[in-house]
């Protein structure tokens, strides 16, 4: 497989935004078959790495469903959108510098703390199970929209999960991973038994 070629292929499967917002580096070093490091504020690109020498031992549809799957996830991380928490750590970050003028140690801490912990908020929301599952899901919407059937779609993703362990050598799946190829097995028609509504 030449990695140029694919590159671009992938490229071509991509939504707009994808494109946009995210490059393909082929990176042959790394042990893991697709890896995007999490997407902090100030990073303008996301960089999504792929090991082609184990990249080729999977389906091309596998291939498809893993690149779709990756971008949506990276599409879906927010820092900046308009909620709560984003107004209380603006609240905070204000009033910590209100306080800073006026020199009170205690106003710092207390405005210093709010921002914090609505920054810790957002941060576990970017990395939650629900993130996880509503990438796979976004990934198989667009995947519709290349001429898969969404049941079709989500096969192919729950073995590419599967392949991609077996690959990597390590000895299982996580607990997220679990998680996601139940809900993925409850949308191909393979379980009856879906992802309860707490875990999403």
């Amino acid at each position: 497989m030449e990695p140029a070629i694919e590159i671009r292929r992938l490229v071509e499967i991509m939504p707009a935004s994808g494109r946009m917002m995210t490059k393909i580096v082929n990176k042959p070093e790394q042990a893991t078959v697709i890896n995007s490091p999490f997407p902090l504020p100030w990073h303008q690109q996301r960089l999504i790495y792929i090991n082609f020498d184990l990249w080729r031992r999977l389906s091309q549809p596998q291939r498809d469903l893993l690149l779709l799957r990756t971008v949506s996830w990276l599409l879906r991380v927010k820092w900046l959108k308009p909620d709560i928490y984003q107004g209380v750590v603006i609240a905070g970050l204000i009033g910590t510098t209100i306080e800073l003028l006026q020199q009170d140690a205690v106003g710092v801490l207390v405005a210093g703390g709010l921002s914090a912990i609505a920054l810790h908020r957002i941060w576990r929301n970017n990395r939650s199970i629900q993130l996880e599952i509503e990438a796979d899901e976004a990934a198989i919407q667009i995947a519709q929209r290349r001429s898969y059937i969404a049941a079709e779609a989500a096969e192919h993703l729950l073995a590419a999960i599967e392949a991609v362990t077996k690959l990597e050598k390590r000895p299982g799946l996580s607990f997220v991973e679990l998680i996601r190829c139940q809900n993925l097995r409850a949308i191909a028609g393979l379980s009856s038994v879906s992802v309860p509504e707490a875990l999403k």
